[in-house]
């Protein structure tokens, strides 16, 4: 069985400490399961065994939801057995069900410290004092030496964007396999990075509100406001306007409408307000 320092039980006074904290350094995965469900006690062996292999670069908590059900829930969690990564004392990454130890793995190789994370480091060191081009070298030649190390083209492609590098940075990520582009972080950086590149060739907000109050199915102009507001942070106001191109054309820019809201929803997560606001107004346009 697994190294017992590297596998704790949670308690309803050691969470704070044994999860939140440790998840400043390093990845820490909480195992909702009850001694009642037969699938929970099929995982967790096979769980233990992952630290064990991982040899402490991750914590494995238990959570047993018979004994510790109110905190359970009050971590979204609705079904059994549910693994959460934490890190930086947040959920980073869940896993529902007892799928496949690849599956377990591919997740946690995302966030435990990998050698490439050095040159990766020194890369992004690089680019905070000033020297972007420093930044792309160290870094995509730390993504050749480690190209199962997601975070490096993920960072990459990020400080290209900063850099108002977009072609590259889509270039970079649309050189990932399909099923990583597909993938959560990297889906939404492309929609990201797509809002990105509408909204630095649109004009000013207040020409565009001008020429929607002129002509109101000028779909591109909204489609343009759509982008400066999410730039803006302004989300409410990104919603609203895709919403209301979902509204008058469903097959404008391939359904970009829809497309563009789906991307501000996962950017900012199924329990934000906003997206608990609008996800039923999309449904309800879309039957």
């Amino acid at each position: 069985m697994a190294n017992p320092s590297h596998v704790f039980q949670a308690s309803a006074e050691n969470f704070s400490t044994l999860v939140l904290q440790n998840s400043d350094r390093g990845p820490v995965l909480v195992y909702y399961w009850a001694p009642s469900a037969g699938p929970c006690m099929v995982l967790m062996p096979r769980l233990m065994k992952l630290a064990e292999e991982y040899g402490g670069k991750f914590l494995l908590v238990l959570l047993n939801t018979e004994d510790l059900g109110r905190m359970a829930r009050d971590h979204g969690v609705t079904s059994i057995p549910t693994v959460k990564i934490f890190r930086q004392g947040k959920v980073v990454h869940t896993i529902h069900g007892a799928e496949s130890d690849q599956t377990f793995r591919q997740a946690i190789d995302r966030f435990v410290a990998r050698e490439s994370d050095r040159a990766h480091a020194a890369g992004v060191l690089a680019y905070q004092q000033g020297n972007a081009e420093r930044a792309y070298n160290l870094m995509a030649q730390a993504a050749l030496d480690d190209p199962d190390n997601l975070r490096i083209p993920l960072d990459l492609a990020k400080i290209m964007m900063l850099n108002g590098d977009y072609v590259r940075a889509e270039d970079l990520l649309m050189a990932l396999p399909q099923a990583v582009r597909e993938s959560g972080d990297v889906s939404n950086l492309l929609a990201h990075l797509g809002f990105l590149r509408v909204a630095a060739e649109a004009p000013e907000q207040g020409v565009l509100l001008a020429e929607l109050a002129a002509h109101p199915d000028n779909l591109e102009a909204r489609y343009q406001l759509s982008a400066l507001k999410l730039i803006d942070d302004d989300y409410a106001g990104a919603l609203e306007a895709l919403l209301e191109i979902v509204r008058r054309d469903r097959e404008f820019r391939s359904d970009a409408g829809r497309r563009g809201m789906v991307a501000i929803f996962n950017m900012l997560g199924n329990e934000h307000e906003l997206v608990i606001q609008y996800r039923p107004m999309l449904y309800a346009i879309l039957r």
